[in-house]
């Protein structure tokens, strides 16, 4: 007679799941340094290795020279974006004057609001702005010391990334095979199948952010040429950039336009250019992110926005980018792993239910 399986009880299994995800959070939050650009790097070398594998087999290139130039090329290619946009922004330093014109005028225009207002004259509100000016300059080498140590910080933080993208497309048979061996053999079917999806919905995943990159900038612009205003193609290029920050890209990228259509239009283009970019952001939001992206990593909303704001409070803005595709390599184990995949079907949604109900209804 064979004697039972022993199963614990759900609440010691889950009490088990939440010390776990407790203990992973900490050593998250502690090894961040090292494993923020690792993971960036991570997903660049996945997007990079079908570029590395066609220069091995093509030009018959080492290893290392394949993963060196996928990587030149990819520097190039952010390289030339950010050149494209420098070149619009440059054609400001002509408009200048009227900034400062604009500016001196809104100005005066609010002071004579605070003056209505509150009762305080103008003498008064510029013997205050004087006063905060002398701090601010008193403390200007601190605050210059700060951005600069901060630039620095950036400056290596990107290094770092490069150098991980290459070591992970130099090392990917031996990171692979060592992924492998970690697991029991009559297992490893599972392992290359997650490996192989996890590729798969990342480099779609980036590929999905870019294309929509792509079109909201193409419908900025095209809505901004209609408006008019001067600058349509850097405005166009700014909301689309800033659009795949999440959540913070649009008020950064609704910034901006205003600031810009202000300085060199009318107060009615203005505005509506900053009813223009909510619109573009509404559509994307509702429409575009959905279908591009959305459907690539087949996450529910709910999961997405909560990952969002657990990668900010964890890692800050880097931590928002990441959640999305972590949260989507989550979910592929769950699907592959049988005690796991009520936790892969909470990560996706009903849809996934309704698609196993008509693959069903078909074989019969």
């Amino acid at each position: 007679m064979s004697a039972k399986k022993l199963i614990a009880p759900f609440y010691e299994r889950f009490a088990l799941v939440l010390i776990g995800f407790c203990i992973l959070g900490y050593l998250v939050i502690v090894a961040k340094e090292i494993l923020d650009p690792l993971l960036f790097g991570f997903l660049f070398a996945v997007l990079l290795l079908p570029l590395a594998n066609l220069l091995e087999r093509k030009l018959r290139l080492p290893r290392s020279a394949s993963s060196f130039i996928s990587i030149l090329l990819m520097i190039g290619f952010v390289g030339g974006i950010l050149y494209l946009v420098g070149a619009q922004i440059s054609n400001l330093t002509s408009d200048w004057p009227m900034l400062k014109k604009q500016v001196y005028q809104s100005i005066g225009g609010l002071q004579e609001w605070v003056e209505h207002a509150f009762q305080i004259d103008a003498t008064k509100q510029m013997t205050y702005v004087d006063n905060t000016a002398r701090k601010i300059m008193a403390s200007g080498g601190a605050v210059l010391e700060t951005t600069f140590g901060a630039i620095s910080s950036l400056m290596l933080f990107y290094v770092f990334i490069l150098i991980f993208t290459f070591f992970i497309l130099f090392y990917r048979r031996l990171l692979f095979r060592f992924v492998i061996s970690v697991f029991q053999d009559d297992h490893s079917y599972i392992v290359v199948d997650i490996a192989e999806n996890v590729q798969k919905i990342l480099r779609q995943y980036i590929f999905g952010l870019l294309l929509e990159m792509v079109i909201v900038s193409a419908v900025a612009m095209t809505a901004f040429w209609i408006i008019g205003i001067k600058y349509a193609a850097l405005l166009g290029l700014i909301v689309g950039l800033f659009n795949i920050i999440p959540y913070l890209g649009i008020f950064t990228a609704l910034f901006l336009s205003v600031l810009i259509t202000f300085a060199t239009g009318t107060i009615s283009e203005t505005v509506t250019v900053g009813a223009s970019v909510i619109g573009i952001h509404l559509l994307d939001a509702n429409v575009l992110l959905p279908a591009v992206v959305g459907s690539k990593v087949r996450l529910n909303a709910l999961i997405t926005f909560m990952g969002i704001i657990l990668g900010e409070m964890l890692w800050g803005l880097s931590g928002m980018f990441l959640s999305i595709p972590i949260i989507a390599i989550f979910k592929i184990i769950f699907d592959r792993v049988e005690s796991l995949k009520p936790w892969g079907y909470l990560l996706g949604g009903d849809y996934e239910y309704k698609e196993s109900a008509q693959k069903k209804m078909k074989t019969e």
